[in-house]
């Protein structure tokens, strides 16, 4: 193999490397933040848009988080605009 194969390889192996380490730093975070102050389930969706870069699973994941998400946001304002008085 050339050089240039090897570089390509080890910059793949070390961008996942990376990935997964941030990745995985930022769930670990996420859960301990969901019983501890902190943003929880931000930090949970940010460790998944970063997976999400190498892992179909984790794009997976994320596109339903954001759909749950919204949900809830649309959900809110509904009860929100329901219970005002005119």
């Amino acid at each position: 193999m050339n050089l240039k194969k090897h570089g390509q390889i080890a910059y793949r192996t070390a961008r996942l490397i990376v990935v997964c380490v941030v990745g995985a730093t930022l769930m670990l975070a996420g859960i301990v933040m969901l019983v501890t102050p902190g943003p929880g389930w931000g930090a949970i969706a940010g460790a998944l848009a970063v997976l999400s870069i190498e892992f179909a699973w984790a794009r997976r994941w994320l596109q339903e988080v954001k759909k749950r998400g919204k949900q809830a946001v649309d959900m809110v304002r509904n009860r929100n605009g329901k219970d005002r008085p005119s």
